[in-house]
C-alpha cells in the first residue's frame, strides 16, 4: 500500500524506543507522507488488521464481530522543528525523559498505539485506529475532518480516545474556541495635526479595558469544570509613522466551556463588543464530556484515575459532534506541547500502554 520505499519501524524495541524513532522521523505539518509510508510498512503484515489510507491519514481497524467498537486516534504532524531533533534521552530532575520536538505532541500517544495495534490481536471490543495529519494548522486542511467527509462509514462507534497529551490522566470532552476581529474607525489626518484626524488607535482602548475587567467564568459541566478564557490576541493599526490612524483591529479569542454552543459564545461577544465593527473569522464547537457513556465508566474504572476538564480545543469535539462520546488521554504534559524543550517523562508512556492495553485486552463490556 506504501506509495514509496519505506523502512517499517522496530515494534519489538517497545513504546519508548518506538516514540523515539517517530520523532526522529520529521513531519512537520505538510511533511506527514514519508512517516505514514513507514506506518504503512509497519503494520501492512498484520492479518488481524483492514489498513485503509486516504491522503496522508491511515485508518486500521479490526474486523471481530464485537458487540462494539472504539476509535482510537492520534495526530502525526508537529509544528516546526527548532533545533530540536534528534531525540535525546536524557534525566532531568531525576526523573527519565525523552527530549524532542513531537515527544508531547503527540508522537509518545501514536507510539503506544501503533504498537497496540499490531499487538492486540484479540480486543474485547473491535478498535478503529486513525492517525491523520495537518492537525496544527488550518481546520479544511485537518485529516481527521477530510476523513469524516470522505468515508463516514469508518466514525461508526461507542466512544473515542484521543491520544492528545494528558500526563496519562483522562480529560474529558473541550472547551470550544471563537476568534473575532473588532475593529474601530477613525479618520485619517498627518500627525502634527492630530486635532484634524480621529485616532482609531485611541478608540480601542474601551476594549482593551473590557478584556483586562473581564473575568472568565468556571463552569461545571456534567461533573467537570471548565475554565472560560477571553483574551486580545493580536492588535493591528496605523500605515505610516506620521499619519493618524484611522483604522484599528483588535484580534480575540474566546474559549467558551462546552454548556455552550458557538453561536451562543459569538452572540456573548456581541453583547460585549457590539457596538464595535465584529468580524468572526474562527469557530469551533466544544465537547462535552462523555464520560455517562458505559464504556467510558467502564474506562475510568480500568484506569482508576479521576476525570479532569481539557480546557483546550482537541478534535474529541469532530467525535462528539457525530455523537460518539470521545475523552482526551494521552502521556506528557500538555504545557510543554509547542516547547523548544518539548519532553515527556518515559514513565507516562509506559503508563499509557499499560492503561490502553489492560483495558483493550480485558473485559470492556
Amino acid at each position: 500500500m506504501s506509495t514509496t520505499a519505506a523502512l517499517p519501524f522496530d515494534l519489538t524495541a517497545g513504546s519508548i524506543q518506538l516514540t523515539q524513532d517517530l520523532c526522529d522521523e520529521a513531519s512537520v505539518s505538510g511533511g506527514e507522507a514519508h512517516l505514514v509510508d513507514r506506518l504503512v510498512a509497519t503494520l501492512e503484515g498484520f492479518e488481524h488488521l483492514e489498513l485503509i489510507r486516504h491522503g496522508n491519514t491511515l485508518t486500521a481497524r479490526t474486523n471481530l464481530g464485537r458487540a462494539q467498537r472504539v476509535i482510537i486516534a492520534g495526530h502525526v504532524d508537529t509544528v516546526p522543528i527548532n533545533n530540536n531533533l534528534p531525540v535525546q534521552r536524557v534525566e532531568i530532575d531525576g526523573i527519565d525523559h525523552l527530549v524532542g520536538r513531537g515527544t508531547v505532541d503527540m508522537k509518545a500517544g501514536v507510539a503506544v498505539q501503533v504498537l497496540l495495534a499490531a499487538e492486540l490481536i484479540e480486543p474485547a471490543v473491535d478498535i478503529t485506529w486513525m492517525w491523520y495529519d495537518n492537525e496544527e494548522v488550518s481546520s479544511d486542511l485537518n485529516g481527521l475532518r477530510l476523513l469524516a467527509e470522505a468515508r463516514p462509514d469508518l466514525f461508526v462507534g461507542d466512544f473515542a480516545i484521543l491520544g492528545e497529551p494528558t500526563r496519562s490522566e483522562v480529560e474529558g470532552g473541550c472547551n470550544g474556541t471563537v476568534r473575532i476581529e473588532v475593529r474601530t474607525r477613525g479618520k485619517r489626518a498627518h500627525s502634527a495635526r492630530a486635532w484634524v484626524g480621529e485616532n482609531a488607535i485611541h478608540a480601542a482602548a474601551p476594549i482593551l479595558a473590557a478584556l483586562a475587567a473581564y473575568e472568565p467564568q468556571q463552569i461545571e459541566v456534567e461533573g467537570l469544570v471548565y475554565r472560560e478564557g477571553l483574551n486580545a490576541v493580536g492588535i493591528t493599526g496605523g500605515i505610516a509613522g506620521n499619519v493618524i490612524p484611522d483604522e484599528c483591529m483588535v484580534h480575540i479569542n474566546y474559549r467558551f466551556a462546552p454548556n455552550k454552543s458557538a453561536d451562543e459564545a459569538i452572540a456573548h461577544l456581541e453583547e460585549l463588543f457590539g457596538q464595535w465593527d465584529i468580524t468572526v473569522v474562527d469557530r469551533a464547537e466544544g465537547a462535552r464530556p462523555g464520560l455517562d457513556a458505559p464504556l467510558a465508566k467502564r474506562f475510568l474504572e480500568a484506569l482508576n484515575v479521576p476525570a479532569l476538564p481539557k480546557y483546550g480545543w482537541t478534535d474529541v469535539a469532530r467525535f462528539s459532534a457525530l455523537g460518539i462520546p470521545a475523552v482526551n488521554y494521552g502521556p506528557g504534559d500538555p504545557l510543554r506541547a509547542h516547547a523548544d524543550d518539548e519532553r515527556v517523562d518515559v514513565a507516562e508512556i509506559t503508563a499509557c500502554e499499560r492503561g490502553l492495553r489492560a483495558w483493550l485486552g480485558g473485559k470492556t463490556r
